[in-house]
């Protein structure tokens, strides 16, 4: 049992609200509004509450409640207490490659040229450190929950790969969706990759069936589940994609791929498939509400409402977005048609970092780029982050601080000298202020995995130190320069 004692302030919820311009209008109530258990703050938030845990459940809000027997508290009267945030878009193993100096300014296709000749090189060692590395990082900065699109099998990788991912999960104590992702075309087929990292296609659904039945936890509550998550329509088959959504429903997992990130792919799939990317994706049956995409950037207004109408939904990534110069995802437009929107860190790659609260910062900043000041509000970013994240994952009772729903919670000290100021409303200031992104406490299924800044399941130097090692080995034999 936890309690967590005198929160400053409580985000129950972080919901989208109304649009800009329903906002303009007077319409509609503010976002997030209360949870249960009566305790007072305001509208969209609750300051003074205690929050008791019991098992892997919130089971009580409320003020001045008593310290069960046994139970650890923790004085939360610095801290914004929220729901956990979700990433729904991540490549664990580029944790090892960011940063190179080669492709610091290239674009997707170029950057995947270049690096495919590094990552055809990952092993079972590179794997594990670099899956601790990523779930790390994400921990330390409020995220409880994550997906990982790993698409990369190499020839010659004899282990489980899925199994050592798990495996880090298990330890580090984090909520884990992996998709078992999949290449079947390579340079010789048209694709971009070399031919030792892709698989036969058969094998490709004959494996991903395996780790279903492996590892698929279908309970509401589950540590782990399992998704299929083909690489992108310019690195599988048409057959693929359609077998992959066959197999998927037959177990009732969900589906992933990437989607409308560049121009490029948009013109690539007209060129070999005669098709737009999203009308390939209908014709394969990899639409609906148990499928996501990453990024989308490029839908057109009839693919949008597509979107709103099948229920598929999108992994919004705005710092690789930036940094490979992909465009700006039509966000604001995406939540006001109904679009479900999820944020992702995406790979190490290509944003060079796993930081899920910067993650939702750059958010943020990115939709007022495209559409003002009031383009989006940090209520709206805040749900896309936790609440979004979690239903695009498949959990209904994870993404609040309501009593009855899953205990995945991160607590952020904003009694700091980079916050003060700004604590008229404390769960924006996460957003706006700040400059060190990382939680005090994380608790994830009832339990501490991160406490007073420092991760509860892995020695932190052991770790940095044994990944840099791998990175620098992984580097060398590629023949780049460090």
């Amino acid at each position: 049992m936890i309690l967590l004692k005198d929160c400053f302030y409580v985000l129950p919820s972080g919901a989208p609200g109304p649009s800009a311009d329903a906002r303009a209008r007077g319409g509609g109530e503010a976002a997030g509004a209360g949870a249960k258990g009566g305790a007072g703050g305001g509208p969209d938030g609750l300051r003074g509450a205690d929050i008791l845990i019991e098992g892997n459940r919130i089971t009580r809000i409320g003020k001045s409640l008593a310290a069960p027997a046994g139970a650890k508290v923790i004085d939360a009267s610095r801290h914004v207490v929220m729901p956990g945030l979700v990433n729904t878009h991540h490549h664990f193993y580029q944790t090892l490659t960011r940063n190179l100096a080669a492709v610091q300014d290239a674009k997707l296709f170029d950057w995947l040229v270049y690096l495919y000749e590094v990552w055809k090189g990952l092993d079972e060692e590179a794997v594990h450190w670099s899956s601790r590395l990523a779930m790390a990082e994400l921990l330390k900065t409020g995220c409880t929950l994550s997906s990982d699109h790993h698409y990369l099998y190499p020839r010659g990788f004899k282990d489980d790969l899925p199994g050592l991912q798990f495996a880090a999960a298990g330890e580090l104590g984090l909520r884990f969706v992996p998709t078992r992702g999949s290449m079947s075309r390579s340079k010789k087929d048209g694709g971009l990759p070399p031919d030792s990292t892709v698989q036969d296609e058969d094998r490709i659904l004959a494996e991903c069936e395996s780790t279903i039945q492996k590892y698929h936890d279908p309970r509401p509550d589950a540590m782990r589940k399992v998704a299929l998550a083909p690489c992108s329509p310019f690195s599988v088959s048409e057959r693929s994609m359609r077998d992959s959504a066959g197999l998927a429903r037959r177990y009732g997992v969900r589906l992933h791929t990437h989607l409308a990130e560049t121009a490029d792919e948009d013109e690539f799939c007209i060129s070999m498939y005669g098709r737009r990317p999203l009308r390939l994706m209908e014709d394969c049956g990899f639409v609906g509400p148990d499928v996501w995409y990453a990024h989308g950037i490029h839908f057109n207004d009839e693919e949008l409402d597509t979107l709103a109408r099948t229920g598929t939904g999108v992994a919004h990534c705005p710092s690789s977005n930036m940094r490979l110069g992909s465009g700006i995802a039509r966000v604001r437009e995406m939540i006001d048609r109904g679009v479900s929107v999820g944020l992702g860190v995406d790979g190490s790659a290509s944003n060079d970092s796993s930081d899920m609260l910067g993650e939702a910062r750059q958010a943020l900043l990115l939709q007022r780029v495209r559409y003002g000041s009031a383009g989006i509000t940090a209520r709206e970013v805040l749900g896309i982050a936790t609440e979004g994240g979690a239903r695009m994952l498949g959990y209904e009772k994870l993404g609040r601080i309501e009593e009855g729903w899953l205990a995945d919670i991160a607590l952020f000290d904003v009694m700091k000298l980079e916050y003060a100021g700004s604590l008229s409303d404390p769960a924006a200031a996460l957003l706006f202020c700040g400059y060190d992104h990382g939680a005090d406490h994380v608790i994830v299924d009832g339990k501490l995995a991160v406490e007073s800044r420092r991760l509860v399941g892995a020695d932190e130097e052991e770790l940095r130190m044994n990944a840099d090692r791998v990175s620098r080995r992984l580097l060398e034999k590629a023949g780049v320069p460090r």
